[in-house]
C-alpha cells in the first residue's frame, strides 16, 4: 500500500510541468530510491519525456519541449562546470603536494631560518625588512630546486629506502622532466630575485651552494663517506649569503653561525646514519658508519664536534656580535648536547644515538635565537659608517679649497696690471721700473 502511494505521489510530481515543480532533483525523489522505486523513477521519467515530444508534435505546443531541453542543457552546463572545478582542484593538491615533498618543504625552511639570521646579523642597527623578506624569498627558491635535483639523481636509490620509497618520483607520482623543469624554474627565480635585489657576493654564493649540493654532494653520497662533511660545508654557506645580503661583505663576525652550523651537523647527521644504518644501505649511500662496525669512531667524532661548539659563545662575545649573557646560554646549551654524546660514546645504541639526535634539533633553534636576542649592532658596519661620514667631510673640506683657490685666482685676474713707466725704457734701461700705487689704497 505504502509502495502505490508513493509511486502515485511520484506518478504525479513527474507528470506536472516542469516550470511548476522547480525544486524537483535527486533530493526529492531521495527517499523513494532508498525504498526501491529506481525502476518506477526510470520508467515515469522516460514515459515523461516521450509524452513531451509526442505532445508538441501533436498540437503544436513548442514551448514544453524548449523548456525542458533548457533545462536539460542548464543542468549539463551546471554538472560540468563542477566537474571542471573538482578536477582542477583536485590537479592543484596534487601537484601541490608534489612540489611541497620535492622542495623537502620543512628542511628549506630551516635553510631560509639561517639565511634570515645571518641576514638580521650582519643588517647593524638598522634591518631592512624589505630586503630581509626577497633574501629568504630567494633562499626558499634556490633551497627548492637543489632538494629537487636531489631527487632527480637519487630516484633509484629512494626506491629501495623505506624512508624515501614514497616520495613523488619513486612512488610515480610525478615524471623526472616534470620535477627537473620545477628544478630549473625555482632555481632560476631564486638566483635572480637575489640578484635583483641584493649583491652579486649574495648571489654567487647562492648560485654555488646550489651547485654543491646538487651537483658535488649529491653524487658523493654513493662514492665516499666523506659526503657528511661536504653536506656540513653546503649547510653553513646560508648564513654567510643573508649576512653578504645585508652588509655586501663577509667579516669574522660572520662566521660564528656557519661555523656552528658545520660543526652542529656532523653529530645530527651521525646519529641519523647510525639509526637507519639498513636503510641507507639498501639505498646504496656510502655513509662513514658502515665502515665503523661497533660505532665507536662514529661516537667519537660526533662528540668531538660537539667540543668544538664551547668556543663560539665567547667568541662572539670577545668580537662584538652579542652580549655576555650569550656566552653562558651558548656554553650551557653546547654542555647538553656533549653529554648526549658523551652517552653516546659511552653506550653505542640506537636509544643513545636518538637522544643525541634530539638534542641536535633543539640545539640549532635555540643557539640562533639566542644569537638574535642578544645581538649587537656590528662594529664593522658602524665603522664603515663612520669612515664614510670621515671621507665625506674631507671631500667637502676639499671641495672648499678649491672653491677658495679659484676665487683668489679669479681676484687676480680682475685686478689692473700697472702702467710701464717711461722712465723705465731707453735711453735709461738701467733705472728700476716705479712703484705702482693702486688708487683705491
Amino acid at each position: 500500500m505504502w509502495r502505490s502511494a508513493a509511486s502515485r505521489r511520484l506518478q504525479s510530481s513527474l507528470f506536472s510541468p516542469l516550470s511548476a515543480n522547480p525544486n524537483l532533483n535527486h533530493t526529492s525523489i531521495r527517499p523513494l530510491l532508498s525504498n526501491g522505486m529506481l525502476d518506477i523513477y526510470m520508467r515515469q521519467s522516460v514515459f515523461l519525456l516521450s509524452s513531451q515530444v509526442h505532445s508538441s508534435a501533436i498540437g503544436g505546443v513548442g514551448e514544453v519541449t524548449s523548456v525542458g531541453g533548457s533545462a536539460i542543457r542548464g543542468q549539463g552546463v551546471a554538472i560540468g562546470s563542477a566537474r571542471a572545478i573538482s578536477s582542477f582542484h583536485e590537479l592543484f593538491q596534487h601537484y601541490g603536494r608534489c612540489y611541497w615533498e620535492l622542495s623537502k618543504a620543512k628542511l628549506s625552511m630551516l635553510v631560509v631560518a639561517t639565511s634570515g639570521a645571518g641576514y638580521v646579523l650582519g643588517s647593524g642597527g638598522a634591518i631592512d625588512f624589505a630586503g630581509l623578506c626577497c633574501t629568504c624569498a630567494g633562499t626558499m627558491m634556490v633551497a627548492a630546486s637543489a632538494s629537487t635535483l636531489n631527487q632527480v639523481f637519487e630516484k633509484e636509490n629512494d626506491t629501495k629506502m623505506k624512508r624515501t620509497c614514497k616520495r613523488p618520483l619513486p612512488s610515480g607520482r610525478i615524471s623526472i622532466r616534470h620535477a627537473a623543469m620545477w628544478a630549473s624554474t625555482v632555481g632560476l627565480a631564486g638566483t635572480s630575485l637575489l640578484a635583483w635585489q641584493t649583491n652579486s657576493l649574495a648571489t654567487g654564493l647562492a648560485a654555488s651552494n646550489l651547485f654543491l649540493y646538487a651537483f658535488v654532494y649529491t653524487p658523493l653520497k654513493q662514492i665516499h663517506p666523506i659526503n657528511t662533511w661536504v653536506g656540513a660545508v653546503v649547510g653553513a654557506i646560508p648564513p654567510l649569503l643573508g649576512w653578504a645580503a645585508a652588509s655586501s661583505n663577509i667579516t669574522v663576525e660572520a662566521m660564528i653561525l656557519p661555523a656552528a652550523l658545520y660543526f652542529w651537523q656532523i653529530p645530527h647527521f651521525m646519529a641519523l646514519a647510525y639509526m637507519c644504518r639498513d636503510d641507507y644501505l639498501a639505498g646504496g649511500f656510502r655513509m662513514f658508519s658502515f665502515n665503523d662496525p661497533s660505532g665507536w669512531r662514529t661516537a667519537l667524532v660526533s662528540f668531538r664536534n660537539c667540543l668544538y661548539l664551547l668556543p663560539l659563545g665567547w667568541l662572539a662575545y670577545e668580537w662584538g656580535l652579542t652580549s655576555e649573557w650569550f656566552v653562558l646560554e651558548s656554553t650551557l646549551l653546547t654542555l647538553g648536547i656533549g653529554i648526549a654524546a658523551l652517552l653516546f660514546v659511552n653506550e653505542r645504541t640506537s636509544k643513545n644515538a636518538r637522544r643525541m639526535f634530539y638534542s641536535s634539533l633543539l640545539y640549532l633553534p635555540v643557539f640562533m635565537s639566542g644569537l638574535l636576542l642578544h645581538r649587537l649592532p656590528s662594529e664593522q658596519l658602524q665603522n664603515n659608517s663612520a669612515l664614510a661620514e670621515t671621507e665625506q667631510d674631507r671631500k667637502e673640506i676639499i671641495m672648499y679649497h678649491e672653491i677658495q683657490r679659484d676665487e683668489i685666482q679669479q681676484r687676480k685676474a680682475n685686478v689692473r696690471r700697472a702702467p710701464v713707466a717711461y722712465a723705465s725704457i731707453a735711453p735709461f734701461p738701467f733705472l728700476p721700473a716705479p712703484l705702482y700705487v693702486p688708487p683705491d689704497s
